[in-house]
């Protein structure tokens, strides 16, 4: 039998010989967008005409799910099975990709084709989640070969097509599945590294509450010379109503959003913890969001109030009135401990509270805060495991500063969850030019094939490991 050496020179091999790059080429031509109001044949195609003939010579049985919520795409759930008594890994990815914004794209690009310009391999999905995906599937074909054919563990996958859509039936699928989708420890791959030049490993995510704010105050528009002063005007109002709940530096100013006081084991866990920095990445505002916490407290410890959009009146053109009604949309960003469920009367009592009663809430689109204990044993036994496959330590996330749907593993499925994103933060993801660096995906598939080793290994925490996910 071949060592973890070999396994890591197998992986190696797929990304030096081409092989990986053919994979993802193939991945990246079939035009997979969900976010457009239908559902293309692709996402079908994807599934059934690219990864099953990948999975089933591996050994997977695989099955094609329809979605129950109207409109979705289709599932993947793909079992390989070694022994009913031996541990299970579940692991996730989605096909779908945003929509290609073909016209916005330079240079001979394309969303559909991928092109490689240096160590940047252009093309939609690279980083968002094709080339994620690819990198496991890649490194767990490496593993298997190594060991003749046998991991020492049972694997599952899940593959959803309609993640960039919110995931619709995602949550009803896994209830439904629950038997099919038993495992023991969950290992996926999406969102983006801390930074491009380090691992990074993250154990849940931020949730989000997306909210409407919006007040019609008559049924039409009037001129504001004539009658400017005596009708109030909704845009001005609103503005002011924002102000109660967030101040101008950032601050959440509404005591219930707030979230818990960060603990020590956080604290300890994202010191020294750089953000930003890279040749691409945005400077930091100095003096924003909560004072006292450092930028990595702030963006995955911390929760957030952000404007996402305001409208009144015609911006693309100014008249001379007031208008009849104005909108702003919200998202609260948030950590596990935040009573988000209840985020539409929490503010509705505070604006009566400032005066602004006749202003209308509504929750558009939430998702729950995950985060693993961080003493679980299996965080610090992926930290060694990606250390030792690539030479450094891992950036430790408790939770990634935006979302996935990472409650529905947690919460609805119980598992320890463990995410290895191959992706950076300045990939473009959901952007034209949207790329994957090509030193991150070696890197990946080296990260990717020494855990899938090392679940196989003795010092593998199975039994103490499960049911520590937290999800509120």
């Amino acid at each position: 039998m071949m060592t973890r050496h070999d396994a890591l020179a197998l992986a190696g091999a797929y990304f030096d010989g081409g092989r990986f790059f053919d994979d993802l080429s193939r991945r990246v031509a079939l035009r997979t967008e969900s976010d457009t109001g239908s559902t293309p044949p692709s996402l079908d195609a994807y599934l059934r005409d690219e990864l099953v003939p990948r999975l089933a010579p591996l050994g997977f049985d695989c099955d094609i799910v329809a979605n129950p919520a109207p409109g979705g795409g289709p599932f993947l759930i793909a079992r390989r099975v070694e022994g009913p008594r031996l541990p299970t890994v579940l692991s996730y990815g989605h096909g779908d990709v945003v929509s290609g914004q073909d016209a916005q794209w330079r240079d001979g690009l394309t969303p559909w084709a991928l092109v490689a310009r240096g160590e940047r391999w252009y093309g939609r999905g690279t980083a968002d989640n094709k080339g994620q995906h690819s990198i496991a599937l890649g490194a767990l074909e490496a593993v298997l070969k190594a060991r003749d054919g046998r991991l020492g563990y049972n694997i599952t996958w899940l593959i959803e097509m309609g993640e960039e859509a919110a995931s619709p039936g995602l949550e009803a699928v896994c209830a439904q599945r629950r038997h099919e989708l038993k495992a023991d420890l969950f290992i996926a791959s999406d969102g983006p590294r801390v930074r491009a030049s380090r691992p990074t490993l993250f154990l849940g995510s931020r949730g989000a509450v997306n909210f409407s704010l919006r007040l019609k105050a008559r049924e039409r528009a009037y001129h504001s010379g004539n009658w400017g002063g005596v009708l109030s005007n909704p845009a001005t109002e609103l503005a002011h109503a924002v102000s109660t709940l967030v101040d101008a530096r950032g601050r959440i100013l509404v005591d219930a959003l707030r979230p818990p006081p960060i603990d020590d084991a956080l604290h300890r866990a994202v010191a020294g913890l750089a953000i930003g920095g890279d040749a691409d990445d945005p400077e930091l505002s100095a003096d924003w969001g909560e004072p006292g916490l450092t930028p990595a407290e702030r963006l995955v410890g911390w929760n957030t109030l952000e404007i996402l959009a305001m409208g009144a009146g015609t911006p693309q053109r100014p008249v001379n009135a007031i208008p009849a009604e104005a909108v702003v949309h919200c998202q609260l960003r948030f950590v596990v401990g935040t009573p988000w469920q209840d985020l539409e009367r929490i503010v509705r009592e505070h604006l009566r509270a400032h005066g602004f009663a006749h202003v209308e809430v509504n929750v558009t689109l939430s998702g729950a805060a995950t985060r693993l204990d961080l003493d679980n044993p299996w965080v610090d036994w992926a930290m060694r495991s990606i250390e030792s496959s690539t030479g450094q330590r891992p950036d430790l996330l408790p939770n990634l500063a935006g979302s996935l749907p990472n409650d529905i593993f947690a919460r609805l499925l119980r598992l320890p969850t463990l995410w290895v994103p191959h992706s950076y933060p300045a990939c473009a993801q959901h952007a034209p030019h949207e790329h994957l660096l090509a030193p991150l995906a070696r890197e990946g598939l080296l990260a990717m094939t020494g855990l899938y080793w090392d679940l196989g290994e003795a010092q593998a925490p199975w039994e103490s490991g499960s049911l520590a996910a937290t999800a509120r």
